[in-house]
Formats: structure tokens, C-alpha cells, sequence
């Protein structure tokens, strides 16, 4: 199916229909029953990306249990008490300040839980663990009394399946990408000679705002005319000018979960250079795209892309990796770069965005958000990749 073939309103009916209880408590399961590959009685989530992946709640003080026969605890203080009784259905809700060790004194007996070490401070992890070493453990039926309870670093593990989004997941973030392309074509028009870098990215993060989104999904990057070969460049006081490129990277985040694109325009007729320039990043751009399916590696998509780019002589100049997940974060997994290895999975959200950067005179970058589809990757940011000469 052609990227052209698929909009927004033509992919609507793609959701699932579950119910949020639903979604959440299919979630748990996965992570309950990957719990028995890595043989650990349970997992205690306290990043709080992965309590609300879990559970729904949103929460700067709580945590959540998930044990491998499935059951479910979420600690958090009396700030939260109220919502996440409303809110985490099918999950039992305790209060209490200290939301680790409360769920860490109901893993009596278990042999090992995992925690988020990527996550976890170190003086937590050490806390923990002498929590666990004064207990004695308890004499519930199936507990073996003598064992150790031991603590070991997850992994990633829920990040790892929070990079298959449901159909509900994927129907919020066709919302965040419409958005953002509705938020440029408003401010596009405004792009001349004369303005700021931080003008276009106010109007942008303004824009999608009062269009319905939550917030922006991350502080926009503008680069305008010599800018432009710094790829996360901070907007400034620079002025526009007659000549330039000007790259806009920004999203929108609705439903909690974020939107990223990238488009380049011209300001005035643009050099020959710089045309040739876009047309070079925009053929790269699709290779990339064209690219993306379930069962292609992360490493093999990058590699559409790059020689592209490589095969024009601009290899040094694309130092970044081609794309990343989107999700409840702006990046998270999968990770698209040179000798990544893990495999594609069907219904997973990821960008493509290519870039030549030049140092002293400016540079492009064409950046989608798009979907892996069995039959083709679904496009959800859909403002047209022609260089747009304003």
C-alpha cells in the first residue's frame, strides 16, 4: 500500500475497541509472562513512563508489582490515592510513602525480582537490598522458608514491550501526527526573511497547543541558513534571511504520547546546491522508509538510508542514526543506527530521519513518524516532503 493510501481518516477504523481496562491488564499479562524467561517470581516498575504503560496512572511518587502468576499491587501516597483507585482497574492500590518497600515486603519467598536498573538510583537499589537481607522470610504456604529474595536489573523489559503499540496506542499518536502537520501548515505561511528562529518555534509549539494537543512533545529545534549543519541546534535570536534553509523539527503530544517530524523549506529561490542538497536527503529519506518492515533489522534499515547518502559522497556528514521509537517518550525503543541488530516487530511506531549536515553553510533533514505494517508501513505525519520555497 502506497504512503499516499493511507491517511488519517482512512486508517480510523484500525482501533481495537478495548477498553483502557482492558489495554492496561493486556500489558501486565505480556510483562507476566516474560517474567518466566528471565526466572523471576516478579518485577517491581517504579519509571514512571512504565507505572502509567501499566496501569494508567500518571504519578511523580508510585510503583507497581506484577508477579509471574500475574497479579498486580500499585503503592503510591495519599496525593495520588484517590485517582489511582479510579483509574487502575483489576490492580489493588496501597498507600504508602514508601512505594518500593511496601511492594518489596510482598515478595517474601520469591527467589529473585527484578527491578528497573536502568532506572533505579543506586542508593535505592543498595537500600533495597539491605531491606531484603534484615527480613526474615515468611511462612506462607509455597514460600521456602531460608531463601534469599535477590534483586537483579531488568533490562529493559517493559521498554521492550512497549514497543509494539496496541491499536488504541497507535491511534493516539495518528492524532499527535496530525496535529503536527495541522501546526505547520498554519506556520509555514509565517516562515520569511526578517523572523526569528525562537518566533518560528513559539508559533509552532503555540500552534499545536490550540489545536488540542497535550503540550508539545519536546522543545522544537528551528535552524536557519548556517544553523542548520547543527542537528539538535537550540533556536536563537538569528534572523531569517533571503537564501536560507530552515529546518523545523517538532511534534505534538496528545494522549501522552508524542509526535516527530521534520521538514526543510526554503526561504527565496533556493542555490542549486541546496536543492541538490534536499533532493539527496529526500531519495534517502525514502529508501529509508521503503525499508521498514517486520522483520528487517534496525541495522538493515539504517543502511537504506545511509548509502544513499554515502554513495553521494556525504557519508562524514550524516553522523546520527536514522530513527527511533516514539511512544509515551519522544525516543525509546527501537533505535534505528549502524550494527543495531534487533528485528522490527509488526505495529511498531518509529521515525525516519535522515540528515547532511553541512558545517558553515546549513543542512536538511526529512523526518516522518511512521508504523510497521505487514503490508506496508502506515504514514502518520503526511506534509509533503517537496522542498516547499516560500
Amino acid at each position: 500500500m502506497t504512503d499516499a493510501a493511507r491517511t488519517a481518516d482512512g486508517t480510523a477504523g484500525r482501533t481495537a475497541g478495548r477498553t483502557a481496562e482492558e489495554a492496561h491488564a493486556a500489558r501486565r499479562a505480556r510483562l507476566a509472562a516474560a517474567l518466566g524467561e528471565h526466572e523471576a517470581g516478579a518485577v517491581l516498575v517504579t519509571w514512571p513512563v512504565n507505572v502509567r504503560y501499566l496501569t494508567g496512572l500518571t504519578s511523580s511518587n508510585a510503583a507497581v508489582l506484577v508477579t509471574a502468576a500475574g497479579e498486580a499491587a500499585l503503592a503510591t501516597d495519599s496525593r495520588y490515592r484517590e485517582t489511582a483507585e479510579a483509574v487502575c482497574a483489576g490492580v489493588e492500590v496501597i498507600e504508602d510513602r514508601d512505594v518500593t518497600g511496601v511492594l518489596l515486603d510482598r515478595c517474601a519467598g520469591a527467589a529473585r525480582v527484578l527491578v528497573e536498573g536502568d532506572h533505579m538510583p543506586v542508593g535505592l537499589f543498595q537500600r533495597l537490598s539491605e531491606r531484603l537481607s534484615r527480613r526474615h522470610p515468611d511462612s506462607r504456604p509455597g514460600s521456602r522458608p531460608g531463601r534469599r529474595t535477590v534483586l537483579s536489573p531488568a533490562g529493559g523489559l517493559v521498554e521492550t514491550l512497549r514497543a509494539v503499540k496496541d491499536e488504541a496506542e497507535i491511534e493516539a499518536l495518528r492524532r499527535a501526527c496530525a496535529l503536527t502537520d495541522e501546526a505547520f501548515s498554519l506556520v509555514v505561511e509565517r516562515v520569511a526573511a526578517g523572523v526569528t528562529e525562537r518566533e518560528i518555534a513559539r508559533w509552532l509549539e503555540a500552534a499545536m497547543v490550540e489545536l488540542g494537543a497535550d503540550r508539545p512533545a519536546f522543545d522544537s529545534i528551528v535552524a536557519s541558513g548556517p544553523n542548520g549543519s547543527i542537528p539538535h541546534h537550540s533556536p536563537s535570536e538569528r534572523r531569517v534571511e533571503r537564501g536560507d534553509l530552515v529546518t523545523m523539527d517538532f511534534g505534538a503530544r496528545y494522549g501522552g504520547y508524542h509526535a516527530d517530524m521534520t521538514r526543510t523549506v526554503a526561504v527565496g529561490p533556493p542555490a542549486v546546491w541546496q536543492r541538490d542538497l534536499y533532493d539527496l536527503v529526500r531519495r534517502a529519506q525514502r529508501a529509508g522508509r521503503h525499508a521498514v518492515r517486520p522483520g528487517a533489522t534496525a541495522g538493515e534499515v539504517d543502511a537504506a538510508a545511509r548509502e544513499v547518502i554515502a554513495g553521494a559522497g556525504h557519508a562524514e556528514r550524516f553522523g546520527h542514526g536514522l530513527g527511533h521509537g516514539v511512544g509515551l517518550e519522544i525516543h525509546e525503543l527501537p533505535f534505528l543506527g549502524p550494527g543495531r541488530t534487533g528485528r522490527l516487530e509488526d505495529r511498531v511506531p518509529i521515525t525516519v530521519e535522515p540528515g547532511v549536515y553541512l558545517p558553515g553553510a546549513g543542512g536538511v533533514r526529512i523526518e516522518d513518524t511512521l508504523v510497521t505494517r505487514a503490508d506496508g508501513p502506515e504514514l502518520l505525519t503526511l506534509t509533503t516532503k517537496e522542498l516547499l520555497v516560500l
